[in-house]
Parts: C-alpha cells; sequence; structure tokens
C-alpha cells in the first residue's frame, strides 16, 4: 500500500470516528421543569433523555424551538429524534415512539371561587371555558370535544400563560402537568394568586406516558430507539433514575391536592 493510499484510508477512518463520536441533534422546547434551556441540567425529562442515551452510546445535544416547529422539523428528517411528546395516534403513525420516559401527572386547575367546578368525564366539562395549549397532546375525549365545539376553550401559548388567563378569569379550567404548574406558580405568581388556584383531585388521566420521538424517513432511527431503550431500560432498574426526578420543586398547597 503506498503512502498516499495509506493517508487517505487514515483520514477516512478518521472521518468516521469523528461521524460516529458526533452528538446526535434533538429537538425540544420549553416545559419547565421538564425541558427549559434554564436549568443546568436542561429539565428533568431532557436529563433522563441524555442518560438514557448516553447508557445506549450516544451523546446528544438538545435545540430550542417552539413544540410545534420541533415536531414537523422533527417529522422532516431535520433532527435525529425530539422530546419529550405525549402518545398519541397521530404520532404513532408518523414517527417511531420511544418506550415510556416518564409518566406524567396532569391535573384541572382552576380558581377557588368557582366553588361548583366537578367532573367524572371529559363531557361533564362542557358547561366551562377550558384553556388548551396547541400542540399539547391532553386526551383523545378532550380535543374531539374541543374541535367539535361541544367546550368553549381559549388557546393560551404556554402554560404560564394559561394561568394567568385562568386568574383573570379569561378561562375557568386549565388543564395541565401538577410539576409544570407548581414550578411556574411558585416562581411567576405572588403568594395571593398563587393561593387563587386549586388543582381537581380527579387526574386527567392516570395514563400519560411521555417518549422520545424518532422520525420515520431517517434510516438510523430503529437502531437510534432501540438504543436508547435499551439504556433507558439500564437506567430505570438503576437509583440514578429515582435521583433524576427527585429535584425539588416549589409548589402552592392549592396544587398539591390528590386523590
Amino acid at each position: 500500500m503506498t503512502s498516499m493510499w495509506r493517508a487517505a484510508l487514515l483520514l477516512g477512518i478518521s472521518a468516521l470516528l469523528v461521524a460516529r463520536a458526533a452528538p446526535l441533534r434533538i429537538a425540544t422546547g420549553e416545559l419547565p421543569p421538564y425541558a427549559t434551556a434554564e436549568r443546568s441540567d436542561q429539565g428533568l425529562a431532557l436529563a433522563i433523555v441524555r442518560r438514557a442515551f448516553e447508557l445506549g452510546g450516544h451523546a446528544v445535544e438538545f435545540h430550542f424551538m417552539p413544540w410545534s416547529r420541533a415536531q414537523l422539523e422533527t417529522q422532516g428528517g431535520q433532527w435525529d429524534a425530539s422530546a419529550h411528546w405525549g402518545a398519541t395516534p397521530e404520532r404513532r403513525e408518523n414517527f417511531l415512539l420511544s418506550d415510556n420516559l416518564l409518566t406524567e401527572d396532569w391535573v384541572f386547575v382552576y380558581r377557588r371561587s368557582l366553588k361548583d367546578f366537578s367532573w367524572r368525564t371529559a363531557a361533564d366539562l362542557r358547561p366551562y371555558r377550558i384553556g388548551l395549549v396547541r400542540d399539547y397532546t391532553y386526551t383523545p375525549e378532550i380535543w374531539a370535544l374541543a374541535r367539535s365545539g361541544q367546550i368553549k376553550s381559549g388557546s393560551p401559548p404556554n402554560d404560564l400563560a394559561g394561568l394567568k388567563m385562568l386568574l383573570l378569569d379569561r378561562i375557568q379550567v386549565f388543564p395541565t402537568e401538577r410539576r409544570v404548574a407548581c414550578d411556574l406558580a411558585s416562581r411567576h405568581l405572588n403568594p395571593e394568586q398563587q393561593a387563587e388556584l386549586i388543582a381537581h383531585p380527579k387526574r386527567m388521566t392516570d395514563n400519560f406516558t411521555t417518549h422520545v420521538l424518532f422520525p420515520k424517513g431517517k434510516p438510523a432511527s430503529d437502531s437510534l430507539r432501540l438504543d436508547f431503550n435499551r439504556g433507558l431500560a439500564q437506567l430505570r432498574a438503576s437509583p440514578e433514575y429515582r435521583q433524576l426526578l427527585q429535584v425539588p420543586i416549589g409548589c402552592p398547597a392549592g396544587l398539591m391536592a390528590k386523590p
């Protein structure tokens, strides 16, 4: 082998090693405390995603953007994956979904002055003005009622805006994830505003699983999902998984009520 060919081969091997070592590019959005550029760990859910990928043999870098853009661009193959998302029939059709990262705790938040609020099924929400953030998962029943006009809904751009609309009586009920509501209320609302909010003891759903989305059109997606699921299983079996979820988060008393 000539020195020229040897040099070319070494360059090719080096390029391959660099390519293999390049971090995966993960599209995500702001949903503190689960996903946020404001925290050193970039959020509880993203810390789990990062560690599971590491155990599966991959480094990652997170790119923050609006959630709708993250989903659309990931589906188009511009990103290696997107995290983290609830499971819907549409996402199962358009993406490969990872195993469950964590099960979120979704509740209906309302003002204490709405003394008669109660619900057993989604149909019981019809008398109320509900705040629904576009692109959030919620449940198929809630979205079906909203799209058919059977429930009156406002459209806050995010959870903090939803809580503020609630306090201004622009909406009467706001479905949100408990830790998200706790974190936002404790950091952005004053004590009087915090005391106004209460979470209904009946959860929106008991099975809100969350996932990494892999684009079906990218050849590497199958193997990346397998690597991730293997790392996630290893992480879940260790004390480290529980430690990642035990970061203290402030929570007003009214939002802590549980069934």
